[in-house]
């Protein structure tokens, strides 16, 4: 399996490579250099410049999913077997939801400063939602006849949401956190694009400004290893944690 695996991203990352470097000749611009170039510019700044900027992206994007996660699956659970606690916490969630959390940067970051803690909670905050909106469905449609014969079993509520109502609502949470994952990144560009000077979202509108196209798309590149490594992880994790959907 890890051997098809391999070899499917061989195969699309060659058909990439492929199709990049003929659009290049094409058009014939410095503005899409060949990846041939670039990809020469990648691992010449990887180990140094580049690297920093990779390595602080991955840290706000991983501890604000974690932190995202953490919040928002108790909750989720909790609101999807309550119907009580639920009633009263929708409407403030369905408001909620649908803002686009984004524009509360200008906001963060006059409260919470320019560094890590601003852009990390903006973030998590995206993921949260998702997050939970997600897991307070699942949980929801769990059968009532299964939680009904677990009562009848004697089973405490604590047991009922060990043994039915969290490994039920998993697979569905996960499906969401990479939802969720792709939108952290995308998010975490725009906010490290202005204001700040870490970040791969800095890094690539710095090389930008300057018109370097070919430091600009080892950017980009780095972005999409860190989005893949992200995916690859959750993939792992859901493994673990989920063995029987796998089956």
């Amino acid at each position: 399996m890890v051997l098809d695996k391999a070899r499917g991203y061989v195969g699309a990352t060659i058909l990439l490579f492929v199709f990049w470097y003929g659009l290049s000749l094409l058009l014939g611009t410095q503005a899409l250099p060949s990846p041939i170039r670039v990809f020469g510019d990648f691992f010449r700044l990887i180990p140094g410049e580049l690297g920093r900027h990779f390595a602080v992206s991955f840290f706000r994007v991983t501890v604000s999913i974690i932190l995202g996660v953490l919040l928002a699956l108790p909750v989720g659970l909790v609101l999807g077997q309550e119907e009580c606690l639920d009633r009263f916490f929708a409407p403030l969630i369905f408001i909620l939801y649908p803002i686009p959390k984004i524009v509360f940067l200008p906001v963060l970051l006059l409260l919470l400063g320019l560094g890590n803690v601003s852009k990390i909670v903006l973030i998590t905050a995206i993921v949260f939602f998702q997050i939970l909106v997600t897991t307070r469905d699942a949980a929801r449609g769990i059968p009532n006849q299964i939680i009904i014969s677990m009562k009848s079993l004697g089973a405490t509520k604590r047991q009922i949401y060990r043994h039915v109502v969290y490994p039920a609502s998993l697979p569905k949470m996960f499906t969401a956190l990479r939802i969720a994952a792709g939108t952290a990144i995308a998010v975490l560009f725009f906010a490290e694009s202005f204001a700040t000077q870490e970040g791969l979202g800095y890094f690539i509108m710095d090389a930008w400004s300057r018109f370097n196209y070919s430091d600009m798309f080892g950017g980009i590149v780095a972005m999409a290893l860190m989005g893949l490594i992200i995916y690859e992880l959750l993939d792992l994790i859901e493994r673990r944690l989920c063995p029987w959907t796998k089956l």
